[in-house]
């Protein structure tokens, strides 16, 4: 009889149960009507095991159909097991389990909640197989033929031999059939498998094959394929795997396929999160969402008293730093004697190919350049910094010459060993950096950017008076102009009159600092694509009132009506004795939510007023790792990608630094959000760097892929590590461009705000009191991500237009054939009661179903008159 090998190996990061802040935790693991469980673990959080529980497979062929129930408890009396509370549980499907020991490994399961209010964390580690014995003779005798059933790797269809029985068919000739067995068990060895024999490759489900050997054949069964070796802490995710039901009777079951390329792979990479500082240092404590990484800073502050170099009797003083292969230099400063340059080098700990660091300072010269003197370190003796420390002070250093002895001049310098947790790393030069000049340099730094504060603007346009054209024979046809920046709509043509009333309202997105004027001209329309100005107004935005939710909007005001040269000089304050006028109403909406990204995947819907906005709920913390088999991008100029990241929520924007010349950078980089609301999604783009040595002003960064995640899928207080896969949708069809690995944790610090969330609406109050019509939201869209993009275009450095639009879905909106065929699907289906009635009347009108079609004809109200006038015939 087969036998199930559950191996309990053991857990990390339980939920503490008592008043001590631990546990005392046991498994207990339930397949097939058997139950069993391990020893108890006193106050112990993260618990090891390594205990081997054996369950009975009465029926091979049903494992996949099963359940292996793990549950972890809390033991509060010892190991009697009366008293206990949950800490979790697993449920996994047979059909993953491995046919034998080889074929497994140790799996980490995050554990479930039983419940909607469980409060549950951790995980379990856990090593699941099947062993295989020889059967007894009765059991053999009594065992039913099997079909041979094979899967094609390739295309991941069941193909179904021939066979002569129905599978799980009772066999009634069973002297016969034992006697085929003896022939059989003479031939074959004793360690040959059983008549049915499940195996599986690797880890995925998607790839594993089923034999079975049928009767009569006399052959050995097919051997099963080789096992595809597994990268080390890499592990596809099996927590989402569940028993499936079986089909009535029939032994195969046809299984979706899915590319194992696109799916979420769980990995293990040694942050201190995952190690709970088990042995490690709770220093860590600053970034623990990524691997620590070690740097040597050097802070080169400035020099005083240095010599002379030159006939001339002046000084270009520039400092180098050197360790091992890598060279830094500061910028020279010409005819300075007493020079401060304030810039700090970082080299990583990981390259380190020297143990002395050397500080040079040296004269700038067309030809050589020369020696001034130098300062040397022993990298061994550098003091070990980590925040929250203060900054380490700087210190004065005697110059030496080549050969160690002192001369003239001081250095100020600052050197010692950190990590990517100090405030000067950002700032810093890397030696990943190496080659780039001094000018772009800072297109290669991480960096923090903030979206604009955005309002909508509502400009009422009612009416105007005592219009004057331009030909006094003719009367104007009036219509009205706004534009704020780059925004322009017009109203209506109101034809004929001087004393036109529009009554129309228009949209616009203002943002802060509010610097526009807002230009309303009236104009009067002559002939096709031919106007006149009227007259012009223009109003500071920052003189406009704002309303709150759904107060009452300020009065209208009449505004006057400036010619076209006197609206040019109205900072010379002219007035006229005679002016048309308008009346506006002017105000900012300060209750609505400006949408500046895809409504599907909004990362904040907070209203404009500080005051309507919902209070924090928690925090979200994201570290950014590493990338793996990135596309090269940079093929034609000899390189291969220069890759960068960047990270976008509410009106946070986050860019790490940029790792030249690689296809498996690591950034190790860690950023916070405050969260507001749950339903909301956090996107993460990655690009390629064209702005560095040798690049155009005018070059775009080149896309990679992005990754957003939906915080409402996210389990508080839990740590998330993947590799997620860098999907783009090409003309070609879907393509991958490497995995990004993240590291997410979302903690919540007020439950009371959180659970009222949910009984609040999605947007805010006005979206549904005065809801913005469907044709402005994408017009009004499109401009925020305009205003959005132009203003983080000026910062320095700049986030580029191309990187803002690509996070924002800019063109989201566009016409897509394949988003035109979903919805046309979605249309048919809702259409599918009208498509059945019209097709089931077409098969009565032309006989499809005689029966039908007499039954219908046949009624009084139709059918007697349809056979007398002969117009249908019968077919």
């Amino acid at each position: 009889m087969n036998k199930l090998v559950v191996e309990v190996v053991d857990a990390y990061d339980l939920m503490p149960k008592d008043d001590q802040g631990s546990s005392s935790p046991f498994v207990e693991v339930e397949f097939d009507g058997q139950r069993q469980r391990t020893q108890t673990k006193h106050k112990d959080l993260n618990p090891s095991w390594h205990e081997s529980l054996v369950f009975y497979i009465n029926q091979p062929g049903d494992l996949e159909y099963k359940t292996i129930d793990v549950t972890v408890y809390n033991d509060r009396e010892g190991n009697h097991g009366h008293h206990r509370n949950f800490l979790g549980r697993v449920k996994i499907s047979g059909a993953s389990v491995p046919s034998s020991e080889s074929g497994s490994s140790v799996q980490h399961y995050p554990l479930d909640k039983r419940g909607l209010f469980s409060n549950i964390k951790g995980e379990i580690a856990l090593k699941l197989y099947q062993v295989r014995d020889e059967l007894p003779r009765e059991q053999v005798q009594r065992a039913a033929p099997a079909s041979a059933v094979a899967e094609n790797e390739e295309t991941g269809r069941f193909q179904e031999s021939q066979f002569q029985e129905t599978p799980f068919q009772e066999i009634n000739n069973v002297n016969n059939f034992a006697e085929e067995i003896k022939v059989e068990e003479k031939k074959k060895k004793k360690n040959e498998p059983e008549v049915r024999t499940f195996h599986s490759i690797g880890k995925v489900p998607e790839v594993r094959t089923f034999h079975s050997v049928g009767t009569g054949t006399g052959g050995p069964p097919p051997a099963p394929p080789p096992m595809k070796e597994k990268p080390p802490a890499v592990e596809i995710r099996a927590d989402f795997a569940k028993a499936a039901a079986p089909a009535a009777s029939v032994m195969h079951m046809q299984m979706p396929r899915q590319n194992p390329d696109y799916l979420l792979v769980e990995t293990r990479p040694p942050v201190a999160a995952r190690l709970r500082y088990r042995g490690g240092d709770k220093t860590l404590t600053t970034y623990d969402l990524v691997e620590q990484m070690h740097y040597l800073y050097v802070n080169v502050v400035k020099a005083k008293d240095l010599p002379v170099m030159d006939m001339s009797g002046s000084l270009d003083p520039y400092v180098e730093v050197k360790l091992g292969n890598y060279k830094g230099q500061t910028k020279h400063l010409e005819k300075n004697q007493n020079p401060v340059w304030h810039q700090i080098f970082a080299f990583s700990k990981e390259r380190v190919q020297s143990n002395l660091l050397e500080v040079v300072v040296k004269d700038k010269d067309f030809g050589k350049d020369d020696f001034v003197g130098k300062i040397v370190f022993d990298v061994m003796e550098i003091p070990l910094r980590v925040p929250p420390d203060s900054p380490l002070a700087p210190q004065w250093y005697r110059l030496a010459d080549k050969k160690g002895d002192k001369v003239k001049g001081e250095i100020m310098l600052a050197v010692w060993m950190g990590t990517q947790a100090d405030e000067s790393f950002p700032e810093a030069w890397h030696s990943d950096a190496h080659n780039i000049s001094h000018s772009n340099l800072a297109n290669t730094r991480s960096k923090v950017y903030f979206s604009p504060k955005l309002y909508y603007l509502r400009v009422h346009v009612m009416e105007a008076q005592d219009l004057v054209p331009h030909d006094k024979g003719r009367l104007p046809d009036p219509y009205v102009k706004v534009v704020l920046g780059n925004q322009i709509r017009p109203t209506k043509v109101i034809q004929r009159t001087i004393h036109p009333v529009w009554d129309e309202q228009l949209l616009f997105v203002a943002s802060e600092p509010f610097e526009d004027y807002i230009i309303i001209s009236v104009d009067d329309r002559i002939g096709p694509g031919k106007d006149e100005i009227l007259g012009r107004a223009m109003i500071p935005v920052r003189e406009v009132p704002q309303r709150l939710e759904t107060g009452k909007p300020p009065d209208p005001r009449w505004f006057n009506l400036l010619k076209h040269s006197k609206a040019e000089e109205e900072g010379e304050k002219k007035k006229e004795k005679f002016s048309s006028k308008i009346l506006l109403l002017i105000f900012l909406e300060a209750g609505y939510h400006v949408l500046d990204e895809s409504t599907h995947f909004s990362s904040d819907l907070q209203p404009s007023s500080k005051f309507l906005r919902k209070q924090s709920i928690g925090i979200l913390e994201l570290g950014i790792l590493s990338a793996k088999n990135l596309q090269p991008m940079k093929m034609k100029d000899g390189k291969l990608t220069d890759a960068y990241c960047v990270a976008k929520y509410g009106n946070k924007w986050v860019r790490t630094r940029t790792l030249l010349d690689t296809l498996y950078p690591r950034w190790n980089e860690q950023y916070t959000w405050e969260v507001h609301d749950p339903c909301t999604v956090i996107t993460i783009g990655v690009f390629d760097n064209s702005h560095t040595n040798g690049s155009k002003d005018d070059a775009r960064d080149q896309r990679i892929g992005k990754v957003r995640v939906r915080l409402s899928t996210l389990e508080i207080d839990r740590v998330y590590t993947h590799y997620y896969p860098l999907l783009v949708l090409t003309p070609g069809g879907l393509k991958k461009n490497g995995e990004l690995q993240l590291a997410l944790r979302f903690t919540c610090t007020a439950w009371v705000n959180m659970v009222a969330q949910y009984g609040r609406p999605l947007l805010p109050k006005m979206h549904y009191v005065q809801p913005i019509p469907v044709m402005n939201i994408d017009w009004l869209r499109h401009q925020a991500m305009q205003i959005v993009a132009a203003r983080l275009q000026r910062a320095e450095p700049p986030l580029r237009r191309e990187v803002v639009e690509y996070m924002l879905d800019v063109d989201y909106h566009m016409w897509s054939l394949r988003r035109s065929k979903a919805n046309f699907n979605r249309i048919m289906s809702l259409l599918s009661g009208v498509t059945a009635i019209c097709k089931w009347f077409n098969d009565i009108c032309y006989w499809r179903n005689p029966i039908t079609t007499c039954l219908t004809k046949t009624s009084p109200t139709y059918g007697c008159s349809a056979f007398t006038s002969g117009s249908y015939t019968p077919r």
